[in-house]
């Protein structure tokens, strides 16, 4: 039985188990993105600096506008706003973080394999629309083969 999140209104299937299937390595990156997109977010307002906005996957905080422009001067120069910045991260990776993650980005499956569909359908109607325009369908290329 399928339930529908109110917030997003996306299908969420449940899940069997607390890691309920291998993940290959890019789906498991795809969780550990969303895994660190979510402990930035809580980090967000301790470390953004005043005048800079908070993207979904990077956070342009004080410490980034501190280290901006350095090398290795940034570990003494920045030591305040890289502890700061650890602080929150250490406070908040944790396992529990992790399973969220997983459970999202299973949550979201559907959604993702209609995008998907959406994508490989837009392609297939711009190969039959370039095929048209150039006059390349398949009897006409047979024929010429034939003909060759």
């Amino acid at each position: 039985m399928s339930s529908t999140s109110a917030s997003q209104g996306v299908e969420e299937l449940p899940l069997p188990s607390r890691n309920p299937l291998p993940l290959s390595a890019a789906q498991e990156q795809q969780v550990r993105d969303l895994y660190y997109a979510r402990v930035r977010g809580f980090c967000a307002d301790e470390i953004k600096d005043r005048d800079v906005r908070l993207t979904r996957f990077v956070i342009d905080a004080a410490f980034a506008s501190c280290a901006a422009h350095r090398t290795i001067s940034a570990t003494w120069a920045c030591r305040t706003e890289r502890l700061t910045m650890n602080a929150c991260m250490m406070k908040h990776a944790t396992r529990d973080e992790q399973d969220k993650a997983r459970a999202e980005w299973f949550a979201t499956r559907t959604e993702r394999g209609k995008q998907r569909d959406e994508a490989e359908e837009r392609r297939k109607e711009a190969e039959k629309k370039h095929r048209e325009w150039w006059g390349l369908d398949e009897s006409t290329r047979q024929h010429k083969e034939e003909g060759s």
